[in-house]
C-alpha cells in the first residue's frame, strides 16, 4: 500500500512523533476503518491522537477530527459509551476552534446523533441530529450527499418518535 511506504519514509526522514507522520497514521486509519480493520484503524488512530496532542495541542482541530474518526470506529465496533465520549470531545474541540457553524461540527454531530440514536436516546439524538442538518444545508447546501444523509438520519428518528 502507498500509504504504508509513505509512512516508512515519513519515519526514516523525521521524527516518529512528527505532525506529518501523525497525518499519514490518520490516513492510513481511515483507510483500514473503510477495509474494515477496525482494529487496525483504532490503532493507527490512537496513534495520531497520542502525537497531535503533543504536537499540536489537546485543543486543536486535527486533535478533534481524529477523535471523531476515533469516535466512529468505536461506534462501528459497538463501543457505544467510548464513542459518545470521543464524539463529545471532538465536538467541543471543534466547536471551539472552528466555530459553532463549521461543516466538520455538523459532521461530528451527525456521528454523535447516530450514537446517541443506537443508545435508544432519541430525543437528544433529534436535537444533535437537528442542528446536524441545519449546518449542513447552511455551509453545503440543499442538495449535498452530506446534508441529503442528515436529512435521511433525522427522518428515521422522527418516525421512531413518533411510534411512541
Amino acid at each position: 500500500m502507498q500509504l504504508e511506504r509513505a509512512l516508512s519514509i515519513k519515519q526514516a526522514a523525521l521524527r516518529p512523533d512528527h505532525p506529518d507522520v501523525a497525518a499519514t497514521l490518520g490516513s492510513l486509519g481511515t483507510v483500514l476503518r473503510d477495509q474494515g480493520d477496525l482494529a487496525g484503524a483504532r490503532q493507527y488512530l490512537e496513534r495520531t491522537l497520542a502525537i497531535d496532542e503533543v504536537a499540536r495541542g489537546r485543543n486543536h482541530p486535527d486533535v478533534g477530527r481524529t477523535l471523531g474518526s476515533i469516535g466512529a470506529v468505536l461506534h462501528d465496533q459497538g463501543d457505544l459509551a467510548g464513542a459518545r465520549q470521543c464524539l463529545e470531545r471532538a465536538l467541543a474541540i471543534l466547536q471551539a476552534s472552528l466555530g459553532p457553524d463549521h461543516p466538520n461540527v455538523g459532521r461530528t454531530l451527525g456521528s454523535l446523533g447516530a450514537v446517541l440514536h443506537d443508545q435508544g436516546d432519541l430525543a437528544g439524538a433529534r436535537t444533535v441530529l437537528e442542528r446536524a442538518l441545519a449546518i449542513r444545508e447552511a455551509r453545503l447546501g440543499a442538495d449535498h450527499p452530506d446534508t441529503v444523509r442528515s436529512r435521511k438520519n433525522l427522518a428515521s428518528v422522527v418516525a421512531e418518535l413518533d411510534k411512541r
